[in-house]
């Protein structure tokens, strides 16, 4: 297993993060177990979670895996979606993240957090007042870096100069969504991360299973996740993704690589992206996923594979930028 810096942290992390999203629901304790002591064989000692994963089962299992070996393992949280039916029991405000910071604490068994993201980006509260939040359980060794998930690059850019301007600790990992048939953080959101230096942990790199060689154009399942879930079927719904998964699927295979491994491996060998998140609901999925660390992406398969998807618009615009033709180059 590799490992490497999160962002300019100093904090050291395994090439792949688990996710534990299927703790308490796909996978049952037991499976849970079995997932989490494969993971630590295979070197990861990177576990990402969230307080809504199985409202909060996820958090419990996890702690009880972790206390024996807590000093080894950066652990992550994340707040903001609703707990709870009273009508603040959600959102980014110092309110709700102070109670949910202590909730997830109780259910991790552990005294703070290495990374505490932000869920979401919070329309509705002040991005000051989330910010200093965060500083303020910096400060009380509650959490030691914040971070952000599913925010646009412009939000992220504008808590960074928001905490640098007040010497607050700002985000130090952002969370993005990132696959072959997902490829908008490559616009804006991958390149701020490399010029700010942050941490980049994408989810969903087998687009909730899109990838795994499980579908495609002749590979409709009559049931599972992007069948039955309405949204990973709104999200990877559409017949292009289909197309795109049939054409990835076939490559793979005709370089002697499960489809997963390969779309695990692509995600990685951006250079903005430090671990892709893997998740699995079982020991068989789990395989899949740690056999990218051992796919040797040179720049040139990498191209070839992200040419079998639609490559996404420039921020501009100006397509005529991406080639020679381009007349704003500086000689």
């Amino acid at each position: 297993m590799e490992y490497k810096f999160i962002g300019k942290t100093g904090v050291k992390v395994s090439a792949l993060c688990f996710g534990t999203m299927s703790f308490g629901g796909d996978a049952d304790k037991t499976t849970s177990q079995a997932l989490f002591h494969r993971c630590r064989e295979a070197g990861i000692n990177f576990f990402d979670c969230a307080n809504v994963y199985q409202a909060g089962t996820a958090e419990e299992i996890l702690g009880e895996l972790v206390a024996a070996c807590r000093d080894e393992i950066v652990l992550t949280s994340k707040v903001y979606f609703s707990m709870g039916k009273d009508i603040n029991a959600g959102g980014a405000s110092r309110r709700h993240i102070t109670a949910s910071v202590e909730a997830s604490l109780k259910r991790l068994k552990t005294d703070h957090l290495d990374f505490y993201f932000i869920h979401h980006f919070d329309a509705d509260t002040p991005l000051e007042e989330t910010l200093r939040a965060l500083d303020d359980l910096v400060r009380r060794g509650k959490i030691l870096y914040p971070a952000a998930s599913n925010f646009a690059a412009w939000q992220v850019a504008k808590a960074l100069g928001i905490s640098a301007q007040a010497g607050w600790s700002r985000f130090e990992c952002i969370q993005p969504m990132y696959n072959l048939v997902k490829r908008q953080a490559e616009v804006e959101i991958l390149p701020m991360a490399l010029s700010e230096n942050l941490g980049v942990i994408p989810y969903s790199p087998l687009g909730g299973g899109l990838l795994s060689g499980k579908y495609g154009t002749s590979r409709r399942p009559a049931s599972g996740r992007l069948i039955d879930n309405k949204m990973y079927r709104a999200r990877y719904g559409t017949d292009w993704t289909y197309d795109v998964a049939q054409r990835f699927s076939d490559f793979a295979q005709s370089h002697g690589f499960t489809p997963a491994s390969l779309a695990v491996a692509w995600v990685a060998g951006h250079p903005a992206v430090t671990a892709p998140i893997i998740g699995a609901r079982n020991l068989t999925q789990l395989e899949d996923s740690l056999k990218a660390v051992e796919i040797k992406l040179t720049p040139e398969l990498r191209a070839e594979i992200s040419g079998l998807s639609p490559e996404p618009p420039l921020a501009t615009d100006r397509e005529e930028e991406r080639s020679s033709d381009g007349f704003m180059r500086r000689l």
